[in-house]
């Protein structure tokens, strides 16, 4: 029977993936993969070979009817992204969506997500908080700040660590250089690091640290 399985997978930490994920990772006919040498690492390492195709950012939308086609004709289909849960930021998404236009079932399994770990670690409110993801590297990024800086709510992004620096002094500048924050990278991994303090405070310990690995930060609301 014909179904679409969203499968998180480790942030960092190989053994951080549930044996509902690697069992179902066994079973379906066809796994999406957002990089299929990444994913080749995971399979070898549960000792699976499931079958793989290339569903990436910038091949999902022409792929969308061949993997549509698939569905319809029965096949069951895993999709993974290279870390975490898909369409967090990642593909997902388009096809989701179309499954369900299309009547297909669609199941997300429980799992690995970057910013639950980030958003608990870092002290801040947690009762309420809003996921911004990545910010717009050009055009819309500074009215999308502006708009966030009266937002109450504990904000959760996403950064690469060649713009970590320039997103804190976008963000002291426009919420104010006291606004508490905290950076996590390496989640899960053996360097993990989880730094606290003002904005103003974290770009100034950024300046004189190295930066490696993939960054959540979060930032607490006015």
């Amino acid at each position: 029977m014909s179904k679409l399985y969203i499968i998180p997978t480790p942030i960092g930490n190989l053994e951080d993936i549930t044996l509902r994920a690697i069992k179902v990772l066994s079973e379906v006919n066809i796994l999406l993969a957002e990089d299929t040498r990444k994913t080749a690492q995971l399979l070898n390492h549960l000792g699976i070979k499931t079958r793989m195709i290339s569903h990436h950012l910038f091949n999902e939308h022409k792929s969308l009817s061949g993997i549509m086609d698939m569905l319809q004709a029965g096949s069951t289909i895993g999709l993974v992204s290279d870390a975490g849960t898909p369409a967090i930021s990642d593909p997902g998404f388009l096809l989701v969506r179309e499954c369900i236009r299309q009547q297909i079932e669609v199941e997300c399994l429980p799992g690995p997500t970057a910013f639950v770990p980030a958003l608990v670690n870092s002290g801040l409110p947690n009762d309420r908080f809003c996921f911004e993801g990545f910010l717009p590297v050009k055009k819309g990024r500074k009215t999308r700040l502006e708009s966030l800086k009266a937002e109450t709510r504990t904000m959760v992004f996403y950064e690469s660590p060649h713009k970590l620096l320039r997103t804190l002094a976008d963000l002291a500048e426009i919420f104010g250089a006291e606004r508490q924050a905290s950076v996590s990278r390496e989640l899960s991994k053996i360097h993990e690091e989880n730094i606290r303090g003002s904005l103003q405070e974290l770009l100034a310990y950024y300046q004189s640290h190295t930066l490696k690995g993939e960054i959540c930060l979060v930032v607490a609301g006015a």
